[in-house]
C-alpha cells in the first residue's frame, strides 16, 4: 500500500482493497481499517460524480495532514 507521510495512502490513490467495480473487498470484515469503518458518506462528501468525491477527499486529506514543522494536525 502506498503511504503518505508514513501515515496511510493519499487521497486519490485507489485502495489496494478495491474490487474492479470499485467496491471494498473488506467491507463488513474485521480486517477493514477503522478509518474506513468510521467514515460516514454524505451527499456533501460524495457530490454528483466520482470526481466530486475525490476532490472532497483530497481537501480532507490536505486539511488534516500533520504540519511537518510542528508535527500536529492543521485545524484551519
Amino acid at each position: 500500500m502506498p503511504f503518505h507521510n508514513g501515515l496511510g495512502k493519499a487521497a486519490g490513490v485507489p485502495c489496494v482493497q478495491l474490487t474492479n467495480d470499485m467496491r471494498c473487498a473488506l467491507f463488513g470484515l474485521p480486517q477493514r481499517p477503522a478509518v474506513c469503518s468510521s467514515l460516514r458518506p454524505s451527499a456533501e462528501m460524495c457530490g454528483d460524480t466520482r470526481a466530486d468525491a475525490i476532490a472532497w477527499l483530497t481537501a480532507l486529506d490536505r486539511d488534516t495532514e500533520p504540519d511537518p514543522v510542528r508535527n500536529v494536525r492543521r485545524t484551519e
